[in-house]
């Protein structure tokens, strides 16, 4: 979408707070897609009062200027990529053992335990995610759910233990103001693959009411929901 501005004054085109407007509404343009319930206000992820943001939570990990634009899974990208290796989840299936992608990567970007979770804009004063939040690199993630991996139709037919994602039908956020309901490979899936993002929603607490228990979860873990959306058992 192009936002046009027509003014009889010509000078309001190259008005600065014309300028800042566009650019804020660009931002929502681009995020319009996954802002969709809840709000990161008062949760885990508020981190507005922890004094290296100067009380702009947005911007620990996007910018509206001077983003890094090697990043194209998420918008305006402000924080330090992730640039360790994990020793992940072991099996004798190829499809599991491989590196952190996608969004994943974005989110050890501060879980990693080893990156500073304030080093966007130049600089880092050294606060590190510590115990469950953070993982240690070249150990932790092997105890870990495998993040990026391929689900597809053809691993549920290998596996029957699966469900296959893109004919069972779930429901994320229910019990929140908007639940949606689609496919596996619809609502938890990142271009078919299995990533932090497929269990947890950075910027909504859907279930759980910010109870550290069910962090950011798209679906209750009670019962073991979230686990049975997938796995047939």
């Amino acid at each position: 979408m192009i936002l046009k501005v027509k003014s009889r004054n010509r000078k309001l085109s190259n008005s600065p707070h014309l300028c800042r407007l566009t650019s804020f509404a660009t931002v929502i343009l681009l995020c319009s897609n996954i802002l969709y319930a809840g709000s990161m206000k008062g949760t885990a992820h508020d981190l507005s009062s922890k004094g290296f943001n100067a009380g702009e939570n947005c911007i620990i990990c996007h910018t509206p200027h001077n983003s890094d634009i090697s990043i194209t899974v998420s918008p305006l990208w402000n924080h330090q990529p992730l640039s360790s290796t994990y020793n992940m989840y072991y099996t004798n299936d190829e499809n599991i053992n491989t590196q952190p992608t996608g969004n994943s990567k974005l989110c050890l970007s501060c879980h990693d335990g080893v990156t500073a979770i304030d080093k966007f804009g130049g600089r880092e004063t050294n606060p590190f995610m510590t115990g469950s939040s953070g993982a240690s690199v070249n150990n932790k993630q092997r105890d870990s759910h495998p993040v990026s991996i391929i689900f597809d139709s053809a691993m549920a037919a290998k596996d029957p233990s699966l469900y296959d994602p893109s004919v069972k039908t779930i429901t994320i956020g229910a019990g929140s103001k908007n639940p949606r309901t689609g496919t596996i490979t619809e609502l938890l899936l990142s271009d078919g693959r299995v990533q932090c993002s497929s269990c947890h929603d950075v910027h909504n607490n859907l279930v759980g009411n910010n109870s550290k228990d069910q962090p950011f979860l798209k679906i209750t873990k009670a019962g073991s929901e979230i686990c049975l959306t997938c796995h047939n058992k």
